[in-house]
Order: C-alpha cells, then structure tokens, then sequence
C-alpha cells in the first residue's frame, strides 16, 4: 500500500528579494515562510529547502534506527538525530551530516555501530538522497 504525502509552496517575485510560504498539505502543520536570504544567508525566521530535507532526514534516520534495533532485539530509550544539510549557492546541496546519539539498553557499541551504519544505508531519506555524500556520526550514550 502506497502512501503520499503533499506539500506545496507558493512563491512571489524575483529569486533575491521574493519569498514564499510553504504549506504542509497532508498534515496540516502551520505554514512556513521561505526565501532566498533564509536559504543562502542568516534564516531570520525563515526556513530552507535544506532545512526541511534536514527535518526529514533526522526523522527517517530515527525512525529507521529504531526499526534496525528492533529487529536485532533492542529498545532504545531515546534517539536523538540531527542533520545537517550543506548548501553552496551556484553549486546546490554538497553533503549531509548525520549525527545520533541513543540509549539502548543492553547494547554494546560495536554492534550499535553496526546497526546505525546500516540504518543510515537503507533509511528510505537516504535512498534518495544518495546523490550526495552522507555521512554519520553515532555515539551510543
């Protein structure tokens, strides 16, 4: 069963001194202003395509974290992830930066690391952003 998800964003004026809202369709989340400035300069308030392909990225990785320390037996008691989405204006997005620190009972850290490597491999986020390099840092804490 597939599963689609909507958001759109209406923009007006030029690229420099323009701006947009972004609205989440599907959950209904309050929208969100984004413009240029936000995006190559300080966000003022404002969000980014990068920022919210960081929001994505960070809740793909834990959900699928969880779902890889699950399948080998655990429970986490807390994951914690954030990304961090590089952006060269006139070049486009150049990298990601994983990094998630989780307490998992009972786990020891060679076999965190190898499930959190894996989950940054299969993360269905990852997946399609695999034209870029990701990389991870992950401490089990």
């Amino acid at each position: 069963m597939s599963v689609t998800r909507n958001a759109s964003t209406r923009w007006t004026g030029d690229l420099q001194s323009g701006g947009g809202v972004t609205s989440f369709v599907s959950s209904g989340l309050p929208d969100t202003p984004v413009t240029w400035a936000a995006r190559a300069n300080d966000p003022e308030g404002k969000t980014s395509p990068e920022e919210l392909i960081a929001a994505a990225h960070a809740s793909c990785y834990s959900m699928a974290l969880s779902a890889g320390l699950g399948k080998a037996g655990h429970t986490a008691e807390e994951i914690v992830t954030e990304a961090a989405v590089d952006f060269k204006p006139g070049t486009g997005i150049t990298g990601i930066a994983l990094s998630v620190r989780a307490t998992v009972p009972g786990l020891g850290a060679d076999e965190f690391a190898e499930i959190a490597e894996a989950t940054k491999d299969g993360c269905p986020v990852s997946q399609a952003l695999k034209a870029v390099p990701i990389t991870l840092e992950a401490t089990l804490g």
